[in-house]
């Protein structure tokens, strides 16, 4: 049984932890019965939440982070682990404490950090004019780390879970997202029509014609082209200068292909001729291409010969996208041709190239219960006239 008793004029909180050893708290001179009762209690409840730790043995932020990096590291690619890494190692932890308004995470017990403590930290670094998108990113990681300690008993709740996050302040042009820009159908042909040189043409084809992302395009192989089933099986990326497979279940897809593109595609495998690692596209070393020089050497200039507005190379997946939209494309087969995770995602991203209006529906839904909806209204309103 737990309980408290005076030793040398002292209050001291005598308890059994979750794993049935014996121990007592001494409390400081001064300590009300009160208070001692209460410290009673908060230690009762931590060891009902099998969470209880001495205050010797609470591990710091920083060793937990540390604990949690190294758990995560077979889950994460490699690029992935490198962004984590970073983070914990440089956002967390201050060597000039007064610069930084004395929040630094790293030496603090696990156990000592709050929501206040949190929202001290975030305030902190928006006063210091971190990027929102930065804080975020830091925030994301401190949270996994929260969760990683409760997971392993070192706290019983996510102090980052309460805090008031940052929000954007809606001043112009302050960490606004990028601008989404589509290609018309018109101008995506006229892209195609200017780009002389084979090779670019058919990876423009491609993008326009399927919507993957330049990773997936310049890891692509032909391997993963069905030409049966006019499909292209999407199962990998090349991002900084890495082979990696696709990061979730859903981008792992099969897009179909028109026609003309697999007519394309033929034509393009026996003009490029083999390399070692199989590339529908690569370098004259038989490498993957780089994607800045894509973007720089290729696409920009091909945008220009063709007197097209200036827009990223990802904005020609936006463009599949919108055009699919248009057309009146089933919004699951969007998603799964995009690889997104569900139809909320496509939602979400694309939801303000959807008509607010649509004649066409209301009419087709007037047919489905009416027949001829006309005849049906016109005989309703003699019925009345004649009433």
């Amino acid at each position: 049984m737990a309980c408290i008793t005076k030793r040398r004029g002292r209050w001291v909180v005598d308890f059994y932890d979750q794993h049935g050893k014996r121990r007592w708290k001494t409390l400081p001179e001064n300590t009300t019965k009160k208070k001692a009762t209460e410290e009673l209690r908060a230690i009762e409840e931590q060891v009902g939440k099998k969470v209880f730790i001495p205050i010797k043995e609470v591990p710091l932020f920083n060793a937990v982070a540390k604990e949690f990096i190294e758990a995560k590291k077979p889950n994460l690619r490699a690029n992935t682990f490198e962004v984590y890494e970073g983070i914990i190692k440089n956002h967390f932890h201050y060597s000039d404490e007064e610069e930084h308004k004395g929040v630094s995470l790293d030496p603090m017990k696990i156990t000592r950090v709050t929501t206040a403590t949190v929202e001290k930290y975030i305030r902190a670094r928006q006063e210091e004019g971190w990027n929102i998108s930065t804080l975020r990113k830091s925030l994301m990681v401190m949270g996994q780390v929260f969760n990683y300690a409760v997971r392993h008993r070192y706290i019983d709740f996510n102090p980052l879970r309460e805090a008031e996050r940052p929000r954007n302040r809606g001043h112009e042009g302050e960490n606004q997202p990028k601008e989404m820009k589509v290609l018309t159908p018109a101008q995506i042909k006229t892209l195609l029509d200017q780009t002389k040189e084979q090779k670019y043409k058919m990876l423009f084809t491609l993008a326009a014609f399927t919507g993957m992302r330049q990773g997936e395009l310049l890891g692509l192989k032909w391997e993963d082209i069905d030409w049966e089933a006019k499909q292209v099986h999407v199962q990998g990326t090349f991002n900084n200068g890495r082979f990696f497979e696709t990061k979730t279940k859903g981008s792992n897809r099969r897009i179909d292909l028109a026609p003309t593109v697999i007519t394309d595609l033929k034509k393009w495998k026996l003009a490029s001729g083999r390399n070692e690692l199989g590339l529908v596209f690569c370098n004259e070393a038989g490498n993957p291409i780089d994607h800045h020089n894509l973007v720089n050497r290729n696409f920009f200039p091909a945008l220009k010969a063709a007197n097209l507005p200036k827009v990223r190379f990802h904005d020609l997946r936006h463009s599949y996208a919108s055009i699919l939209i248009e057309q009146g494309e089933n919004l699951k087969y969007i998603q799964s041709q995009l690889g997104h995770s569900s139809p909320t995602v496509t939602l979400n991203v694309y939801a303000h190239l959807m008509k607010p209006t649509n004649q066409e529906a209301a009419c087709r839904l007037e047919r489905a219960i009416f027949g001829d909806g006309s005849k049906i209204v016109a005989g309703t309103e003699q019925k009345a006239e004649n009433a």
